[in-house]
């Protein structure tokens, strides 16, 4: 079965045919690195990571490019706040988004473009838009987008440009959604930028937000590419400017298929900084949560639903791979000739799996048919022990889904000197039979999340998701 996806360019879904055979050229709009990133913004993230690796499920290879905004209006009134360049500002929020990204175990991307260092690249689209009569200049040495000059200006957004209110130019990196105007691509320098300033054939100043994204993904894509990745608030006027923008310069194409992730709410109302109800990701792993329970919490809704964020569904996560685990740690088998119902349930969660996902990437259906597989086993094994044979297509199995997943490594597990001590002290407990003091010590370690398990074979113990 073909992979579709649902194209907010065009409103349906859509068969994925890539421009090269084999190869997906993909660009995922970053962070603005003013402040560090939240949960919400993380779901962004996850669901582009989910997009990839089933793409390379598939068999594709992807080139991947995910741009770094380290200038922008905020960045430079926090760093002339402080006293301190913009690079000194924003290198410990992009370090920390770096480090972040590993936790929830997003695979890297091919490139990482910071947009200080792709000035002249911008400059050159603006020169570019300039001759081609789409950009002009005003008084002050700024350079401006002329929105009336692209007809399909609102196509992707699904906005009547001529029936919005219309007013002064906009200069800010962000406005209102109901409001279309002429957008800064070059802003000339204004006292209050201090030292913030690139000299160039357009004048001292800087870009804009906008023309960062076009000139990044063409430099590294192509003018022409695959796909665009970001989150519904980027649809306008952000994605909206890019494509008129990059069209606009080129005369060509600029995206085939344009995937939006919807919002990650807290109490029911979208998680940002303006309404203070944020939660970082470094804060719920201080508290205890694993990140693999909370990269599943940010996956296991459709990326195009709305997901309302609760410490349960962090809970409820948790239990999930806590029992996929134990079910993968638990295969063993006992003779060398499988068994044709292991065969046939296997290569059914197999079909179910891939048939979901290719359904414009449907993670709930994809997860049953994962669950229903574990069940479909289990089931099998009270009455049939498993061979080495579907032990193994098991286990095999199992990796080739969290290859999509990526929620069933266990990394090794690191104890505290205390923790590991206790431990110790426990396994002494139990083989003096000094069951009183072994239960005590028990209860010690569960409160610090480790969890104990005594079997046939020994005393296992694990770290409570």
């Amino acid at each position: 079965m073909s992979i579709n996806f649902y194209n907010t360019l065009s409103r349906r879904q859509e068969e994925f045919q890539p421009l090269e055979e084999g190869v997906v050229k993909m660009y995922t709009c970053g962070p603005t690195v003013y402040n560090f990133a939240h949960v919400g913004n993380y779901r962004a993230f996850v669901f582009e990571d989910l997009l990839r690796r089933y793409l390379e499920f598939k068999g594709l290879r992807i080139i991947q490019v995910m741009n770094i905004t380290d200038v922008d209006d905020k960045i430079i009134k926090a760093a002339n706040q402080k006293g301190i360049s913009i690079d000194e500002f924003t290198e410990p929020y992009r370090q920390a988004f770096m480090e972040d990204l590993a936790t929830l175990g997003v695979e890297p991307a091919e490139y990482y473009p910071l947009a200080t260092e792709h000035v002249s690249d911008m400059v050159a689209l603006i020169e570019t838009l300039l001759e081609k009569g789409i950009a002009y200049k005003t008084e002050d040495g700024s350079v401006y987008y002329k929105v009336a000059k692209f007809p399909r200006y609102g196509q992707l957004a699904n906005l009547n440009v001529t029936e919005m209110r219309r007013g002064k130019r906009v200069a800010d990196d962000s406005y209102e959604k109901e409001e279309v105007r002429d957008f800064a691509l070059w802003k000339a320098w204004k006292p209050e930028d201090g030292d913030v300033f690139w000299e160039t054939a357009l004048g001292k100043g800087r870009p804009g937000w906008h023309i960062e994204c076009s000139a990044m993904s063409m430099k590294y894509l192509g003018q022409h590419f695959d796909i665009h990745t970001g989150g519904v608030d980027n649809i306008f006027p952000h994605h909206e400017n890019e494509i008129a923008q990059s069209e606009a310069s080129t005369g060509e194409k600029f995206v085939n298929y344009w995937l939006h992730c919807e919002f990650l709410l807290m109490n029911d109302e979208k998680m940002s900084k303006s309404l203070g109800n944020i939660v970082y990701l470094r804060d719920l792993v201080k508290k205890g949560y694993h990140p693999a329970a909370i990269r599943l919490t940010l996956l296991g809704t459709h990326y195009r639903l709305k997901l309302n964020f609760t410490f349960e569904k962090l809970e409820e996560s948790g239990k999930i791979i806590t029992r996929l685990r134990d079910f993968k740690k638990s295969l063993e088998g006992e003779f060398p000739v499988g068994d044709l119902r292991v065969a046939e349930i296997t290569r059914k969660c197999v079909t179910d799996f891939t048939t979901a996902l290719d359904d414009d990437l449907n993670i709930s259906n994809a997860l049953a048919a994962l669950f229903t597989f574990m069940h479909e086993i289990n089931s099998f094994r009270l009455t049939n022990p498993l061979s080495q044979v579907d032990a193994q297509a098991i286990n095999a199995l199992l990796d080739r889904i969290d290859s999509v997943l990526n929620i069933l490594k266990e990394p090794a597990e690191e104890f505290s000197i205390e923790e590991r001590q206790l431990i110790d002290a426990r396994n002494k407990a139990r083989q003096e039979r000094n069951w009183a003091e072994a239960d005590r010590l028990r209860k010690l370690l569960l409160d610090k999340n480790i969890v104990l398990e005594d079997t046939p074979k020994g005393t296992t113990w694990k770290r409570k998701l």
